[in-house]
């Protein structure tokens, strides 16, 4: 290794790349649709990085030092770390063509394979592709895309810092392949895999690069398949042989999205040039900051000080973030200005939004402006309070200009959640509610789908002309009920049971919500990626929040008035609310969730009153908000049920009350997904091909479950016989009484002959299995 060359005083660990105007999804889906070629690809992707480190300068960033981090991905990170391992599942093997051929191909699946599993990023609304290891899955040092991005940087005049998801994380994110034997873990693996890194770590030194970060968040949870002192220890064998390399970068090991203050004196220590640890959702250990044991352990190393919220939108308390690093400073730790996590999971820049009021952007900052904060941190710590006091000042006159604003604080609604108790979140028996649900006539194995049908081009085009004034309110309407009116149609000639109206008038499940409860704002340009080429605009929940007006129960009825089969209504649950939104940072989430709950459990009640029976209240995000620290579950787990039910216990018995959770680990949190009380639970299982229902039934829950048969995050079209093996293999954990059969998530992203076939498809595998069980009864 060369001569240390200290780590920049002022990084960040990642920054949004997507583009900001989305540049990079419409690259890669005109690439997906063979529109576009490779290289054409391949030359929007380096302008956009080459943009990204440009800007990251202007903002304040040196161009030495590695401060700027190469975190593109063309879809994830995990998935990068995979190709850059070249650890491609066996079932791929015939899968030729380039490397981004082939990455695709894991990502999205093809009309043969179905793609890696995907899942949750540790507590985030983002998602990744999950590895699949076993003893023989072949592994060899891939570091072409790491170079090339280093190589551009040098060439721009920028010493940047290549960023890989860590050995100890990827393992542990991974899932044992169909082809493991009994009893391995992919965890089993990591000498191997710490060897392919060294290789990796080898070429990025002989291309130049001064520095690597390796992103080590398992640190952080207790939610994986080992405890965290055991994590801890694996990556303390892991960076021993890392650091122990000759031929290598300096390294920063990376602790985002929690509390790392537990393990940071053993970090310390670690044979590595540079630690990270989140210092807003975690800790500094005092005992050991205090007595010198922490300084001690940072003897030669640096430690990034994450003291800029990455996962939120709220201007950062600087005044509070440099106390934080003058403390560690003064203790005589090498102190580097940094953020909590990577900047992925916040929009680009607060200027680009026209339409909110000034009020509220003097309380926001975007990744740009958090980028900024940590520059003005950094400088203060080389020059001194007095160098920044401007700023400081600037930033507490913005909190406290938030914390008297009108609407953050409405009386009448914090007095009816302080009104509210058990009972108002408990409803009859489940026995009471299947004798009154039974006059709905739905049959064994019913089908339904989750809520949205594709958002088509004629749709958008509509809500654009609606929006600029081109169509006005009765001509938007009158296209709205035609399109309603074609997917009710379109489902009676498909067979399905249970309908939805399709959701037409939404543009999203969260923000559509948001623009009609008051305490909400919404953005114009605040993309955020959720997966791949999949970015949503996060709604600002700055206020106490209440509902004006009905939001949903026209439409509705509308769809309900079409047909004599049942139509469901469509909400999204608080939680959901709360974790796809830029929530408030001034009161506990349980008190913002019981206020959206009492929102929607009024709108139920008008739903109900326009003779709907049936209401679906998704909370796909229940798992995500679950706390990486096992000691805060149980309370968190308490108060997400208890808003789920405050706002479905005012339901009569008659009104049968489904939910919808995704893309989530289920067996952690089986008893809350029982306490929901929904009478039915439509989950993600398709990917996983069931894996979700054996702890269900071993559990024994009793009410109705919608295991996905149908996996929508892919293009291609589940045949008739393998909708209905998983049916089947669903059936042999669960009674058939209680099994309903649906896609594993929401049509609003696919085309409409991939849906209709799926679609049709998956009716014919109900009826299938349906017919041959009653067959085998009769027998």
């Amino acid at each position: 290794m060369s001569a240390i060359s200290p780590l920049s005083q002022a990084t960040i660990l990642g920054y949004p790349r997507i583009g900001r105007r989305r540049e990079l999804k419409r690259a890669i889906e005109s690439f997906w649709k063979g529109n576009t070629t490779e290289a054409e690809l391949q030359a929007t992707a380096r302008e956009l990085r080459a943009t990204t480190r440009a800007r990251l300068v202007e903002l304040g960033l040196p161009t030495v030092g590695s401060a700027i981090p190469e975190s593109f991905s063309f879809y994830d990170q995990v998935l990068d770390a995979t190709l850059a391992l070249g650890a491609i599942p066996g079932r791929f093997a015939s899968v030729t063509g380039s490397d981004l051929d082939i990455y695709f191909s894991l990502a999205r699946g093809n009309d043969q394979l179905q793609p890696l599993e995907m899942t949750k990023w540790f507590d985030t609304n983002y998602h990744y592709s999950v590895p699949e290891i076993d003893e023989n899955t072949g592994l060899k040092a891939n570091p072409a895309q790491l170079v090339a991005q280093v190589t551009e940087a040098r060439e721009q005049g920028i010493e940047s810092r290549p960023v890989i998801v860590g050995p100890v994380t990827y393992l542990l994110l991974a899932k044992a392949s169909d082809d493991a034997g009994e009893g391995f873990a992919p965890i089993d693996r990591l000498d191997d895999v710490v060897a392919v890194y060294a290789e990796l770590l080898g070429a990025l030194a002989a291309a130049g690069a001064g520095w690597v970060q390796l992103d080590e968040p398992a640190l952080v949870s207790d939610s994986l398949s080992v405890p965290r002192a055991e994590t801890l220890a694996l990556v303390e064998r892991a960076y021993a042989v890392l650091g122990a390399a000759t031929n290598r970068p300096q390294i920063l090991l990376t602790a985002p999205y929690g509390d790392s203050s537990q393990a940071l004196e053993r970090l310390g220590k670690l044979p590595v040039e540079a630690v990270q640890a989140d210092l807003v959702r975690g800790s500094l250990p005092t005992a050991a900051l205090a007595s010198g044991d922490l300084a001690a352990a940072f003897t030669g190393t640096q430690l990034v000080a994450g003291v800029v919220d990455g996962r939120n939108i709220w201007r950062t308390d600087l005044r509070r973030a440099f106390s934080q690093a003058e403390q560690l400073q003064t203790a005589g730790i090498s102190t580097v200005i940094g953020t909590s996590n990577s900047l992925q999971h916040v929009p680009h820049d607060v200027a680009d939004e026209q339409q909110l009021s000034a009020q509220l952007k003097g309380w926001l900052a975007f990744a740009d402006q958090k980028v900024g904060q940590v520059a003005t941190l950094a400088r203060g710590l080389v020059e001194g309070a007095a160098a920044i006091e401007t700023e400081l000042a600037d930033t507490d006159a913005a909190l406290a200009d938030r914390a008297q604003a009108a609407g953050v604080r409405v009386d009448g609604i914090r007095s009816r959640v302080a009104a509210t108790g058990q009972p108002e979140r408990d409803r009859v028996t489940e026995q009471e509610r299947r004798d009154a649900q039974a006059d709905l006539g739905i049959p064994q194995l019913a089908t339904t789908t989750i809520g949205s049908f594709p958002q088509t081009t004629e749709i958008r085009k509509a809500r654009a002309a609606f929006t600029r004034g081109e169509i006005d309110q009765a001509q938007y309407d009158g296209f709205l009920r035609e399109e309603i009116e074609r997917v009710i149609r379109l489902q009676e000639e498909i067979g399905l049971d249970v309908l939805v109206h399709g959701e037409a008038e939404r543009n999203d499940m969260v923000q559509y919500f948001a623009e009609l409860l008051d305490g909400f704002a919404v953005t114009e340009n605040g993309w955020v990626q959720s997966y791949g080429t999949r970015a949503t605009r996060p709604s600002i929940l700055w206020g106490d929040v209440s509902r004006p007006a009905p939001m949903t129960v026209a439409w509705s009825a509308f769809a309900q008035s079409l047909t004599e089969r049942p139509v469901k209504g469509m909400l999204t649950g608080p939680v959901t609310i709360l974790a796809w939104s830029f929530v408030r940072d001034d009161q506990p989430l349980e008190d913002t969730a019981n206020q959206v709950a009492l929102a929607l459990r009024d709108e139920i009640d008008d739903l109900v009153s326009a003779g709907i029976k049936i209401v679906q209240v998704d909370e796909p995000a229940l798992r995500e908000l679950l706390p990486l620290d096992a000691d805060r579950q149980a309370a968190y787990l308490d108060w997400s049920v208890g808003s789920f039910r405050l706002a479905t216990g005012g339901a009569g018995a008659d009104v049968q009350i489904h939910t919808h959770l995704c893309y989530s680990e289920f067996g952690e949190i089986i008893d809350a997904v029982d306490g929901l009380d929904a009478d039915v639970t439509s989950i993600e299982a398709a990917r996983s091909r069931m894996d979700v229902v054996v702890p269900l039934g071993d559990h024994g829950y009793s009410r109705g479950i919608g295991p996905g048969v149908y996996d929508i995050h892919s293009p291609r079209v589940p045949s008739t016989e393998e909708q209905a093996e998983l049916i089947r293999i669903a059936a042999a954990s669960i009674p058939g009484q209680q099994l309903w059969v649906n896609p594993d998530c929401g049509l609003k992203t696919r085309g409409y002959d991939e849906t209709i076939a799926s679609l049709t498809n998956l009716v014919r595998a109900a009826r299938e299995v349906r017919e041959a069980a009653l067959a085998g009864v009769a027998s």
